[in-house]
Formats: C-alpha cells, structure tokens, sequence
C-alpha cells in the first residue's frame, strides 16, 4: 500500500511555495446578483453547459489545478490507508491521477449526457455538495462547480454518487445539474447528513458556519469522523478570527475537533484568488480523536443557534405548531 500511494504522488506535480493567508483575511462570499442581461442570456441550458465546458478546460489546464490535486492526494491517501483500504485501491484511485486528457465538448453538449467513468477498485468513495451557488449567472460558482466535476471524474466517483444542494438553485440549473448526472437533493438539509458508515467527501466551499457544525454534530463518532473529508473554509481560518467563546457558544463541535483533525491549506494563484481563497482539505486521523477526552464525544446536543447572529445559513421552513391546533 505504502509504495502503491508512493506511486501517485510521484505522478504529480509539487504545488508552488506559497505566501501563508492572513489571519484577519475573510472568505469571500458570493452574493446573490438582481437578474440582468447575462441571467436572460443564460435561459438556455445548452449555453450554461457551454459556458460549464469552457471553465472546465480553463481550470484543467491551469498551475492551480495540478496543485490542488496535489493537495487532495496528500490528503486522500493518508485517508484511504486509515481506511484499511486493500493493496491495490490506492493504485485504482489514484492511477488515473494524470493531466493528460480532457472531456470532450461533446460531453456537455446541450443533447448528450456528459461522460462518467465508473469506480474501480473496492473503496468507493461518494460525494456531498453544499452551497455551489447560481452557477448559471455567478463565475465563482461555476469554476468551483467545474472543479467538482473533475473531481469527481480523478477520484472516480460516479456523478450518480454525488449529491448537491443549494436552496438557491433555479430550475434551470437543477435541470443542468439533471444533465451532468449528479443527484440534486430536494430537501435542505442544513448540513445534517449523516455518512451511514460510507467514507465520503464533503465539498462545500464559502458555506456557513453552521453548516460545518451541523455537519459535524451528525457524524459525532471517531468511527463516522474517520471516513470524512472535507474541503471547505479553513477550521484554522475560523479559529483565528472568532472569539473562543464566540466559537465554543455557537458552534461548539468545530470547537472540540480542532484537535482532532488535520489540514491542508488550497495554493493560491492569482487567476483563482477569489475562488478558492480560504479553503483547505480536512481530515481525521483516527489517533487524533482517540485522544479527546470522553467528555467530548458524549456531549450530543442538536445546535439550535437561536443565540446566533449573522448565521450565514438558510434555514429549512418549520411548520407552525399553531397551524395543528
């Protein structure tokens, strides 16, 4: 196993040294734009699947997406020998690693279903996704939902295990997300999925704070948090800029696991600053949260954040107990 993740990583280019972000430095958040005339222009789903394809080939070819590969696949096989993975995965998953092809423009042409290549080996990986955006009208969304797709396609993960959800998304972008392949989630979940026992990534870039604490509090466990990986804002990020109480009151599970977890910081380059700034891989070595204390793991409290200003989260509607009466 050791000389199979040897293998991979010899495959990849070394990221660039890079200058450390700033501690008072904010992940920028999309905003939600008032319709003009690129939303009329994009109506049509043929022209965001084009304009999807494009990104794709900009970001293929890019310094920041071999770094970042790189990032994932330090991450990814650390992950995959904790998970006991047999002698030979590592090499399925990440032998087909390379920089040397492309999908074809036919692939998301707006009459074909784009292509999927089908997981080999035994460790099968699935994906969630939170919070892409309007990625039909909004550039950011779009290159963080492009760099999902190839994602997907690297570690071998069919797009058919891959679930998305934004409450923001129109039809039209769920039907473009019908078109690719991947599962679109009709409930918001407000991050409280749990893995059921299934290693999974999390990809959720500039989401909420919240979002990651529910996240957590539903896979609470050193059994659940040792088959996750997570890309999205920087937990070292959100330590260096809220308050300890502030972080230990409103979202008390990042608090308590961040001694549990390692990180790797995403490159920055500057075509994609505003895309991927403050976002790193997280994972949980096994050795790590064996050493919190059992306090930690029996306290089990659902978050409610009804204390919580700016929760940065869309929250599912509740029905009224009064409309029962």
């Amino acid at each position: 196993m050791a000389a199979a993740a040897a293998a991979a990583l010899e495959s990849w280019q070394a990221a660039a040294p890079r200058k450390r972000r700033s501690a008072a430095r904010r992940p920028r958040r999309r905003e939600a734009a008032p319709p003009g005339p690129e939303a009329e222009f994009e109506s049509d789903s043929g022209v965001v699947l084009r304009r999807i394809w494009e990104a794709e080939k900009d970001l293929f070819i890019s310094d920041f997406w071999s770094s970042a590969l790189e990032t994932i696949n330090r991450c990814l096989t650390k992950h995959l020998e904790q998970l006991k993975a047999p002698v030979g995965t590592l090499s399925d998953i990440f032998g087909n690693l390379h920089l040397d092809s492309l999908p074809e423009e036919s692939d998301v042409a707006p009459d074909s279903i784009p292509r999927e290549t089908l997981v080999t080996g035994t460790c099968h990986l699935k994906c969630v996704c939170y919070g892409i955006g309007n990625f039909a009208t909004c550039i950011i969304a779009r290159n963080q939902l492009t760099f999902l797709l190839l994602l997907l396609e690297k570690c071998q993960i069919p797009r058919s295990h891959c679930w998305v959800y934004d409450p923001l998304f129109s039809q039209l972008e769920t039907d473009v997300l019908n078109t690719l392949g991947v599962t679109v989630l009709s409930e918001n979940e407000e991050g409280k999925r749990s893995i059921r026992g299934e290693p999974t990534i999390f990809y959720m870039l500039h989401c909420g704070t919240a979002l990651y604490n529910n996240l957590l509090w539903s896979n609470w466990s050193v059994d659940a948090l040792s088959k996750m990986v997570i890309i999205g804002n920087s937990f070292k990020g959100l330590e260096e800029r809220l308050l300890a109480r502030i972080l230990q009151k409103n979202y008390p599970y990042i608090a308590k696991i961040l001694k549990g977890l390692e990180e790797l910081e995403f490159p920055q380059t500057s075509q994609y600053m505003d895309i991927f700034n403050d976002t790193s891989v997280h994972w949980f070595p096994v050795q790590k949260l064996e050493q919190l204390s059992t306090d930690i793991w029996e306290f089990r409290e659902e978050p409610d954040y009804q204390d919580c200003e700016d929760l940065e989260i869309i929250r599912k509607k509740r029905e009224d107990p009064s409309a029962t009466d």
